[in-house]
């Protein structure tokens, strides 16, 4: 539109037109000082829309100098939703919810101006009015890539504007193409631009005049949002200018958002990578004149909000405000950073996070420190009497501990060598004291000595040691930096010569780098830092000051900024922390910068910005990592190599007031007096959610089922949120103080609240808007020292519970309605006491018990009827200090009390011989503790969040059986009150988690292992350190909750051989997730692998099966004999027990032998070339090599390595030579034969140095006594065995080599690059260095893992983690599937008929196959999206009319036609994931379900969403099953059931549009928040029946009449149904279960048969239609099975 066409606008205030002189036409002007009042509407109403489609949307226009202007359009996204976009020079940062996003606009200015040359470089400050030199601007925003990467819509149209005060506008428009405004027609015409090719010169009518001869980029400016590189502040609209950084694409130059998050939502810290490219920084040269300079910043990975920039040159000056600096250390190796969190020291392996422990200290860690080589770390904590500890590192206990003459002990340093140890802290006069001790015998058990102290009056903020003499000494502090010594008892110091730098306050010292003896001390550089921003090296020997350099900030704002600029102006950057290597100096600054310099600080080549004041900075012995602590409670660090930062431990800035837990999601929020509100994933510790409020909350508390939770402020208000749309639900203010208590009931169907001016509340959250059923006044309590958890609510939703209305009594109400039913006075309760009794907290016990225990202000827990008010029991001397939380356990067993800083556990009963445990950690008191609601944890929180792995007993085995075990799993923090990342639990360790959330073992596989808890050590920390020695059965250990894996079920009942009632017909898959598990002899046809646990034994030829059923875990490696007579298998153990070894007969199939000897899994199995010896390698939790004798399989020798093993190989020309590889190289073995007696002798060889920092992963022999190893860097080494050298290497693939297999003059390799490669090696068998010949080359569908070839290496069969075998024959150049599987978890299967089925995965296949072959016949692939469900179309697919339907994550449905092997139609009819999937009996609509619990009917010819079916709405759907012709002809009925215990049937005529509700079932239980699935099904028999299974208080069947409407049948279960499947013949049903076992019940009879045949929890089983076959699916391993009957 041009101006003058503008009728169809709205306009208000001052709009006026005018003649532009610069563009030489009519214009608008905006003006007005209040933007929001002087505007124009486009179009004229809101309620209209232009229908502006084009995805590039152009602006013609100019800001009015030294004003600020506003600029709101409305788009329309393609879901329905209306996204307001604002951008502005009145935002000074982006902010955005789930509909609005707020950009900040950075004004241009005209060419060569100061502010131009400012605005080019420039990182803080630019927000602001346009400055006086602005120009008419052309701003391009790609609408579809703002919806898409920041809201993940879909842009439809641009629907209105608004152009707000103070702007000038000439046009607007928008356009599909990237038009160039500073190219005319003709030059664009002469450059090829067109608009096929998406680009093309701004239209006439839309382009700025150009004089002839002049530039249109001298004259305007051209903005293009996104922009070529990210700038500060992030997510601005502002002018790009040139660089040396080549551009990027919208996705890499443009913040990651993965979801919308509402205004008051701070992101998490690893959610934002951002790329800077400019900044200029004032050159350090003379006092009087400093230059400007601009430095490319290289875009660098980065992590934690932390933006990470690199110089090519230039300098950067420096603030920082009192504050104590935080402790962390690196240690020797650069692997693991300790740090303090209040009372307990933490290492963590910055690799994995795994976590140790050091527990003893009793009050906040204030200072650590480590000798030389990291072995002795010293501590001290804060104080009256500061207690030093010094403990041994490695093994994690306590050598010593010893109180000070000081308190408030601020420093620690240790001497190089461990002999000297030197604090800082204050006298009993507040008079600064320093301590020096002898530690040089604490590693043998002797005594720490005073060697000197000394008094001074000179401030100290740190004191360390020379690492060249360990009685010399260097400190800092405000006006001094002193030099001390040791001599002849006497501790003295001399003051550094400041001269005019006298004043400085210095905040750190540090040494110049390098430790030799031949240097001389005089040698040596001292830096210090300071807050003023100075630097100062000092030479240590002449005590005189070297150099001064100052780190000013790099500009001012605009509004401040002057022309000139000299070397005195304005304050420095205050430098917190100096750090210096041999290459760089690393400094952290009061303005959040971590930066690293050359010695000479000419330039800064590397800084990292975070969130807040960098506190400490650290680089490790290596030089590669610099760690990073701030105020703001982060620790991370920074790859100085890759340029990438990693982000350790995020934390709240302040004590944690409360929490409460997500049982279902795993999830826990806490809040916090730093006003935040923090969602965290309980497994991975990672922050999801920050809610920031302006008044503090108080008390959180989830819903038992959905994603919501409500939070209780200091203010009076609760506010309910919705996480999964990150929107406010509600917002009541029905208290006039602070909520005291917040509480669900469990059931879901209201929430509580408390005030502390005795208000209490009763909502109904069964409705959205939680609205108010019923306030009470003056009935709780006055006060805020019973929150966060003042009220209590029964596990049967009947009973409410409180401290009111006085302090004395304690009311008992009814739930639902607040009706009263019991006060009890507890003041009268004891006679004989003198002093009335408060009540202070209340717990109710399981509803089974009708107990409710209160706490008392006399330390006394009052067990109290909750139905009469009697007092039952009563326990006293709880804790020393008053009880400030308690809670009980599901099961009633246990009792938990937090008191002050100390946890205790007590048995219910009081029936033991000592009833408690007690286990510190907290520094502070502990302000809730709780359950998790799976009881396997327990949280408690405070100073920190603790998460601590509660291993109770399960069951009584004596009066002096251990109560309880509790753990420190991981808990927060870093600085205030955080959360820390866990450390990785063992079942993490070993495997992947199973699909009921316990952890699937995974076999080894060639490469480096993962971290692992030394057990060893862990043990002797319990025996070293343990505060409540006591107890005789307290063991303090650090263990994980999965750390026991989940075992078969022992409480089953297999059949009786010949009379099972099933048949194992078939096994379908290959284990990709094992290594060497394949097995295969060209000469006798023998072909084996595994699956899960069985081994699978096929015939190539016919496809027959027989399977070896021994093993109960997964099968991790098989071997052969030479004569393939005899095949061994080896599976992982569980709970605990060894590895199990089965030796297999390969003519009848029977388990001869069997071995139970390493503790984790095997790694490797090997026979010798005679067949006389059988070796197996134990895992690298035991990295043990074990020689068997094949004729007795007894153990003849055993030998134990240092490092992890992954490979072993008998010599084939000598029977008494094997080798090894390893992480820490090859060993050589040899086997010496004495009589009976048979010896393994080891030799250990290196790697070459010139392959590198490796490991060995794989190794094989060829017949001229040459081994050949693989490295995980992708070389191959070739050793001479009798000299043992290495005489070649060659890199033969671009990753880890996992086989290796030579047959004569030809090497096989495979990797983890899918490559398999055949070399010829002939030229090797001189043992000289020589070519080796690439021959061939394939490549897979996933890394190789095992391979079998015959003797000429013609043909063979190679496995992929991708769970395929593959035949390979080199001469055609050929590969053919074998055995296919799923490479990740089996979602769904479902029959067609006898001969075709489907099966879905995780990874987004779907999958066809053919009975009776089992052959895959189609597979039907979707990217980055998870198939949940399928289901067949009704006609059969040998009709050549089937399709089959997909649910995926996105929501989405997808038609497959089988004949034409294509999609055939997508439907979107859910925003969730599809959770459930049918065809109608007649095939005319689809019926889904989504997660949320809503259910489309669609049609499958239109793809149209007919009908939205909301009655389950917030419970995921698990089932939907169809049944044809019920009632009336034509009619059909069909149920779906919920994860909240619900089942609806309905009768439905879907071509007259008909549906409706026959019957709802609602099956009750007690709560819980780990439940199984509720499963329903219509009766094959009688489809009047529906038989149920699902959560109640039995594991049963029930059998549901819709005639009788009732339930007319129960049997009972042994375990909790996971899957079940009703069969047609036979009335047999069959139920899967968590504990791996397979159920067959008769339905008439009850009678029932278990079946062991699966490694993972069953997901999945299905009947065919004929009843005639049975599959089952665990993980990825899918069995088939013939039905017998029973």
């Amino acid at each position: 539109m041009r101006v003058e066409e503008w009728k169809k606008t709205s306009r208000e205030g001052d709009v006026t037109t005018y003649m532009d002189k610069t563009l030489m036409c009519t214009v608008f002007r905006i003006r007005g000082s209040i933007p929001a009042s002087n505007y124009i509407l486009l179009p004229k109403t809101s309620t209209q829309s232009l229908g502006l489609t084009g995805r590039y949307l152009y602006l013609l226009f100019r800001p009015s100098p030294a004003k600020h202007f506003v600029v709101h359009m409305d788009i329309a996204a393609e879901e329905g939703q209306v996204i307001r976009v604002s951008f502005s020079n009145l935002f000074k940062e982006f902010k955005s919810t789930a509909t609005w996003l707020q950009f900040p606009f950075l004004c241009g200015a005209a060419k060569g101006s100061v502010y131009e040359s400012t605005a080019k470089t420039a990182r803080h400050g630019l927000v602001g009015p346009a400055p006086s030199t602005v120009r008419w601007t052309c701003l391009m925003m790609d609408l579809q890539y703002i919806l898409s990467v920041y809201l993940n819509r879909r842009h439809s149209h641009l629907k209105t504007v608004k152009l707000c005060a103070n702007m000038s506008v000439k046009n607007m428009f928008t356009s599909d193409l990237v038009l160039d405004p500073g190219v005319s027609f003709n030059e664009a015409k002469q450059a090829g631009l067109a608009s096929s090719l998406g680009t093309g010169p701004m239209p006439r009518e839309m382009s700025f005049p150009v004089p002839k001869g002049g530039s249109w980029h001298d004259l305007y400016d051209y903005i293009r949002f996104p922009s070529d590189g990210a700038k500060m502040p992030f997510d601005s609209i502002q002018k790009g200018y040139p660089s040396a950084v080549s551009t990027c694409s919208p996705a890499e130059r443009s913040p990651m958002r993965e979801m919308s998050r509402s205004v008051n939502i701070s992101k998490p810290v690893q959610d934002r990578v951002s790329l800077i490219q400019q900044i200029t920084t004032p050159k350090l040269g003379s006092r009087t004149s400093r230059s400007h300079r601009s430095a490319v910043r290289i875009p660098c990975t980065d992590d934690g909000g932390v933006h990470v920039y690199a110089h090519t040159e230039d300098d950067i000056n420096t603030h920082r405000d009192d504050s104590d600096i935080e402790e962390a250390l690196w240690t020797k190796s650069g692997d693991t950073v300790v740090y303090p969190c209040h009372a307990i020291i933490v290492s963590m392996k910055i690799s994995s996070g795994q976590q140790r422990f050091f527990i003893g200290h009793t009050d906040k860690v204030s200072a650590l420190t480590f000798n030389g080589n990291s072995t002795v770390l010293a501590s001290a904590q804060t104080g009256i009497q500061s207690v030093v500890r010094v403990w041994n590192y490695l093994k994690a206990n306590c050598l010593a501990m010893f109180k000070t003459h000081a308190h408030s002990l601020s420093s620690l340093s240790f001497s190089y060598s461990g002999g000297v140890l030197c604090g800082v802290g204050k006298d009993g006069h507040s008079k600064t004291m320093v301590v020096v001790w002898n530690t040089l015998r604490v590693t043998k058990g002797g005594e720490v000595s005073v060697l000197a102290k000394a008094h001074t009056d000179v401030d100290i903020q740190t004191m360390k040691i020379s690492f060249f003499d360990d009685t010399r000494m260097v400190s800092c502090g405000r006006d001094n930096v002193r030099l001390w010594r040791v001599r002849s008892g006497a501790l003295r110091s001399c003051p550094v010569n400041l001269g005019e730098y006298h004043a400085l306050d210095f905040t750190d010292v540090a040494f110049e780098e390098g430790h030799s003896a031949d240097r001389e001390p005089e040698d040596r550089t001292l830096f210090a830092s300071s807050r003023s921003g100075h630097i100062l090296e000092i030479d240590y020997g002449s005590v005189a000051i070297k150099n001064v350099r100052r780190l000013l900030p790099a500009q001012q704002p605009h509004s401040q900024r002057r022309e000139k600029q000299t070397f005195g102006m304005g304050l420095g950057i205050a430098v917190n922390s100096i750090s210096v290597s041999s290459a760089f100096c690393a400094t952290g600054s009061e303005d959040g910068f971590l930066r690293l310099w050359p010695l000479d600080f000419s330039t800064v080549f590397l800084e990292a910005e975070h969130e807040g004041p960098v506190s400490l900075v650290s680089v490790s012995d290596d030089g590669l990592s610099v760690m990073a602590a701030t105020t703001s409670g982060n620790l991370g660090y920074l790859d100085v190599s890759s340029r990438g930062y990693s982000t350790l431990m995020r934390s709240h800035t302040d004590g944690v007031l409360g929490f409460s837990v997500d049982g279902i999601r795993r999830r826990i929020t806490t809040a916090s007096c730093d006003r935040t509100v923090r969602v965290w994933d309980m497994d991975s510790m990672q922050q999801l959610y920050d809610f920031v409020s302006e008044d503090t909350p108080c008390s959180v508390a989830f819903h038992p089922s959905l994603q919501v939770f409500s939070c209780g402020s200091s203010s009076g208000l609760v506010r309910v949120f919705d996480i999964a749309s990150a929107k406010l639900l509600a917002e009541h203010r029905q208290h006039r103080g602070e909520v005291v208590g917040l509480a669900f009931s469990p059931d879901g169907e209201f929430m509580y609240s408390a005030g502390s001016l005795g208000s209490l509340a009763l909502y109904n959250s069964s409705q959205e808007d939680h609205h108010v059923l019923r306030v009470l006044g003056n009935v709780v309590a006055r006060g805020t020292e019973r929150a966060p958890d003042a009220l209590t609510v029964s596990s049967d939703n009947r009973c409410l519970a409180f401290v009111g209305p006085s302090e004395y009594t304690v009311t008992i109400m009814a739930a639902r309605s607040l009706d009263e039913l019991l006060r009890v006075d507890v003041s009268i309760l004891d006679v004989e006491s003198t002093t009335l009794d408060s009540a202070l907290k209340v717990c109710f016990s399981p509803a089974s018990t009708g107990h409710l225990l209160v706490t008392t202000s006399a330390n006394k827990i009052l067990w109290i009827s909750a139905n009469t008010g009697r007092l039952l029991r009563e326990v006293s001397k709880v804790h020393k200090h008053q009880c400030s939380s308690l809670a009980v356990s599901e099961d009633g067993r246990f009792l938990l009390t937090a008191g002050h800083n100390a946890v205790k556990v007590w048995d219910y009963s009081m029936q033991l011989h000592v009833n408690s445990q007690m286990f510190i950690g907290h520094s502070q008191p502990i302000r809730q503790v709780n359950f998790t609601p799976d009881q396997m944890a327990v949280v408690s929180v405070g100073d920190a969040i603790f998460f601590w792995d509660f291993l109770a007993h399960p069951q009584e085995t004596g009066t002096d059986r251990c109560l309880l075990v509790l753990a420190i799993n991981r808990y927060s923090e870093f600085g205030g009150s955080t959360v820390a990342l866990k450390g990785p639990s063992e079942s993490e360790v070993n495997g992947r988690l199973l699909s009921n959330g316990m952890p699937r073992r995974t076999a080894p596989l060639p490469t480096s292992p993962p971290p692992c808890l030394d057990i060893s050590s862990i043990d002797r920390i319990g025996q070293g350190e343990n505060r409540c020695s006591f107890f005789h059965s307290l063991f303090l250990r650090l263990l994980s909750k999965h750390s026991v894996c989940l075992s078969p079920s022992q409480s089953t009942a297999t059949p009786e051989l010949g009379e099972e009632g099933l048949s194992l017909k078939a096994v379908i898959g290959y284990n990709g997730n094992g290594r060497a598990n394949m097995v295969w002899n060209p000469e006798t046809g023998l072909f084996a692998y595994s699956c899960g646990c069985v081994v699978v034994v096929e015939n190539l030829h016919t496809g027959s099966q027989r399977h070896w059923l021994g093993h109960t875990e997964e099968i991790s490696c098989l071997a052969v004999t030479n004569d393939a007579q005899t095949v061994a298998s080896a599976a992982g153990g569980s709970g605990g027990s060894r590895s199990l070894i089965c030796i297999w007969n390969v003519q009848d199939g029977t388990c001869g032998n069997t071995i139970s000897y390493h503790r984790g899994a095997v790694q490797a199995l090997s026979f010798s070339r005679d067949d006389f010896f059988f070796l197996t390698v134990g895992d690298f939790t035991d990295p043990e090599v074990a020689l068997w004798s094949t004729r007795t399989y007894q153990l003849l020798s055993r030998i134990s390595v240092s490092g992890p093993l992954h490979d072993v190989a008998f010599c084939p020309s000598a029977a008494s030579q094997l080798a090894c590889v390893g992480s820490h190289g090859l060993y050589f073995c040899n086997t010496h034969t004495q009589g009976l007696d048979v010896e393994l002798k080891v030799q250990r060889v290196c790697v070459p140095e010139e392959v590198g920092d490796v490991e060995l992963t794989a190794l094989c022999y060829n017949a001229n006594s040459i081994l050949f190893t693989g490295t995980n860097s992708g070389h191959v080494c070739a050793w001479d065995c009798n000299t043992q050298r290495c005489f070649m290497t060659w890199e033969a693939d671009q990753g880890e080599i996992g086989v290796l297999l030579c047959r004569g003059n030809r090497l096989l390799t495979g990797s983890n690059t899918r490559r398999l490669r055949l070399w010829g090696v002939a030229a090797v068998q001189g043992m000289r260095g020589a070519l080796v010949l690439l021959e061939q080359e394939m490549m897979l569908d996933g890394t190789v893992v095992s391979a079998a070839f015959d003797d000429v290496m013609d043909m063979g069969i190679v496995g992929t983690t991708a769970g395929t075998l593959w035949y390979i024959n080199w001469v055609d150049n050929t590969s053919i599937r074998l055995i296919s599987g799923h490479k990740s978890r089996v979602q769904y299967r479902v029959f067609a008929n006898e001969s075709h089925f489907a099966t879905c995965g995780e990874d987004g296949s779907v999958r066809v196959w053919t009975a009776p072959n089992n052959e895959l016949v189609v597979q039907f692939q979707v990217l980055n999206q998870s198939c949940g469900s399928a289901c067949w179309s009704p006609v059969s697919p040998s009709k050549g009319g089937a399709c089959v339907v997909g649910g995926y994550s996105d929501g989405t449905l997808r038609i497959f036609r089988l004949a034409s092997s294509e999609m055939e139609l997508k439907l979107h009819p859910h925003p969730v994931a599809v959770t459930a999937i049918q065809y109608s009996a007649n095939g005319q609509v689809i019926l889904s379900a989504g997660r949320d619990g809503l259910m489309a009917v669609s049609s499958p010819v239109t793809g149209l969403t007919v009908r939205l079916i909301s009655d389950h709405k917030g419970a995921p759907i698990t089932t939907i099953q169809c049944y044809k012709e019920f009632g009336l002809e034509g009619n059909e009925m069909w149920l779906a059931a919920s994860a909240d215990r619900r089942v609806s049937v309905w009768a439905a005529d879907w071509m007259k549009d008909k549906c409706e509700l026959l019957d709802w079932l609602t099956f009750p239980a007690p709560e819980s928040d780990s439940l199984p699935p509720s499963l329903a099904a219509f009766s094959p028999i009688d489809p009047g029946l529906v038989v149920y299974t699902g959560y109640g208080v039995e594991r049963e069947l029930s059998f549901y009449s819709l005639a009788k409407k009732r339930v007319i049948k129960k049997i009972a279960l042994s375990h909790w149904a996971m899957c079940f499947s009703l069969s047609s013949k036979g009335r047999l049903i069959a139920v899967g279960s968590k504990e791996r076992v397979l159920k067959l019940i008769k339905s008439s009879s009850g009678r029932f048969q278990d079946f062991l045949h699966h490694s993972d929890s069953l997901q999945t089983c299905r009947f065919s239609p004929s009843g005639k076959l049975l599959f089952t699916v665990a993980y990825n391993e899918i069995l088939l099975w013939e039905v017998r009957g029973l």
